[in-house]
């Protein structure tokens, strides 16, 4: 099984909108693609002088689903996100193979 890891700094004013916004509209938008079994959003403690830091954690079966998401689903979700943030967040992605 493969995580898609997607790790987001939101700022501070505006972290409990994105929090919501993404737990009713974003997250299952991505579950709907089909591409994922599973999926969990944490906060990540530490430091939030620059921002409030998530972890949002999708589970696919395999690479190739995941890479079924990147390329077919993951370009017009990452822009909606964009869209409707935008300068608000920093977000980096990383993939785990789950052993």
């Amino acid at each position: 099984m493969i995580i898609y890891n997607v790790t987001i700094n939101i700022d501070k004013d505006i972290h409990e909108e994105w929090l919501h916004w993404m737990k009713a509209v974003h997250i299952p938008d991505v579950m709907a693609t089909g591409c994922f079994i599973e999926n969990r959003i944490c906060k990540i403690i530490g430091d939030e002088e620059t921002g409030i830091n998530y972890a949002i954690q999708y589970t696919a079966r395999d690479m190739s689903v995941y890479e079924t998401y990147k390329s077919e689903f993951a370009p017009a979700l990452q822009k909606e996100v964009t869209a409707r943030y935008p300068g608000k967040f920093v977000a980096f992605r990383t993939l785990l193979e789950v052993l």
